[in-house]
């Protein structure tokens, strides 16, 4: 009796392939999902549950199957059917309506719902922050920020066909040969030579038909255990096997300015708060040991913990360059350049005292700028201001002030926001992971 054994690794009527291209696309299906529910949502509200809805064009996965229609027509009725006999044909409901056009309930047609389903937390901030990073780290010293990286982790009996280690296979199929006597080509070759040989003799006795008998037997033999023995058999398949690993990151540092002066009124306040929010969700949830110094100004900075800096109601002039000055003076006495990636993040509504715009100039070119990986200017305006300043190269004093110093410096960035919409996108902007760092 035969006996066959299914040792495929994916099930019937799947493909790996197509699985993995499915499974992509699902994904990116998600993704949008979840970029677009969050788009207008509170920063607070990222931390939530959320229900997700994707078509569910996208929840099937591919598969061949033979056309119905290829073996021509089928009449058949269903089972608990009581009107139709075999070959009747069902007639096109009717609208409603009695034909007419326009928008109207539709009593007849089916169709799928979008498939609709919860995610957590921990999903919808893998999701949103998988593709973000900061830029322009690099490694300073062996005091590290961990991070993970896929490393050669030995061999393994199961993987992707594009992971199959062809040394060891053929190794093991050897081996497997060897033990279990598996007849080699070159003897079936000589056999049949002999064969061959013996036939074309004449005239043949009985003693040359008897070596042609027991010649043809041997070598049925022999062909019977080419093929119970195969050449290469799945048991001997082996893939490379990758496992994530901690290397060697840099640390860290992000510093966070936020005017919180008069002329930034509650609801500017507000916006900068939610930024920030986002930001420090992102670097606790991307970075194990990344600091963030949280520095808040009106006339003068202070160095704040992180309940002041969010929920504290002060108030007062400006001057945004006390701010910068306060970073540098952390700087020096914390984080030193040659052991830190130093980032700073500042979010204003572009109103400082008159002349201060070319002290924050000054210093960010001569001081700050050599020093920092990266540096993103934000700032906040209400609606009828972004119609008015539409174009980048007008808008307030600090934000022309910074406009020459991103035309000196490409790791430095400007964007405005307006609205509690603009935070992600511009938030996705400011931090995407760029393709030399993928």
């Amino acid at each position: 009796m035969t006996h066959f054994i299914d040792r495929r690794l994916n099930p019937k009527g799947k493909s790996l392939a197509n699985r993995q291209r499915f499974l992509r696309r699902a994904r990116a299906q998600i993704r949008e999902a979840v970029q677009k529910s969050l788009k207008d949502a509170a920063v607070a509200d990222i931390q939530k549950d959320r229900k997700i809805r994707i078509s569910t064009k996208g929840t099937k996965e591919p598969r061949f199957r033979l056309d119905p229609r290829s073996g021509g027509e089928h009449d058949f009725v269903l089972p608990g059917n009581k009107e139709f006999m075999p070959g009747d044909e069902i007639k096109k409901p009717k609208s409603a309506d009695g034909g007419q056009s326009g928008k109207q309930a539709a009593d007849y047609a089916e169709a799928e719902d979008d498939f609709e389903f919860t995610m957590t937390q921990e999903e919808i901030l893998d999701i949103f922050f998988e593709d973000l990073e900061l830029p322009n780290l690099v490694r300073t010293t062996l005091t590290e920020t961990p991070s993970k990286t896929w490393k050669r982790a030995g061999i393994t009996t199961a993987g992707s066909p594009t992971q199959i280690n062809l040394i060891r296979t053929m190794r093991n199929s050897f081996g497997r040969r060897l033990a279990l006597q598996r007849p080699r080509l070159t003897d079936v070759e000589a056999l049949q030579a002999q064969l061959d040989a013996l036939e074309t003799q004449a005239p043949q006795t009985e003693d040359t038909r008897a070596k042609i008998g027991a010649l043809k037997t041997e070598l049925a033999k022999l062909e019977a255990k080419r093929q119970w023995v195969a050449f290469v058999d799945p048991i001997d398949i082996r893939f490379n096997a990758f496992a994530e690993q901690p290397v060697p990151a840099s640390r860290a540092v992000m510093f966070c300015l936020m005017d919180v002066s008069g002329s930034m009124g509650e609801r500017e306040k507000d916006l900068a708060k939610r930024f920030y929010m986002l930001l420090h969700l992102f670097l606790k949830r991307r970075y194990d040991r990344v600091d963030i110094v949280f520095i808040r100004h009106t006339h003068d900075a202070q160095e704040v913990d992180e309940q002041e800096f969010f929920y504290s109601r002060l108030s007062g002039g400006t001057i945004v360059s006390t701010a910068l000055e306060k970073m540098l003076e952390i700087q020096r006495e914390r984080y030193a350049t040659a052991d830190w990636n130093i980032y700073a993040a500042q979010a204003s509504d572009g109103y400082t005292q008159s002349g201060d715009a070319r002290r924050c100039v000054e210093m960010l070119n001569d001081d700050i700028m050599p020093l920092c990986q990266y540096y993103a200017y934000i700032e906040i305006l209400d609606e009828r201001e972004m119609e008015v300043f539409a174009s980048e190269d007008s808008g307030a004093e600090l934000w022309r002030a910074y406009r020459t110093v991103a035309a000196g410096w490409q790791n430095f960035a400007t964007k405005r926001i307006s609205k509690p919409g603009d935070i992600f996108p511009v938030f996705r902007e400011l931090f995407r992971k760029t393709e030399s760092a993928a």
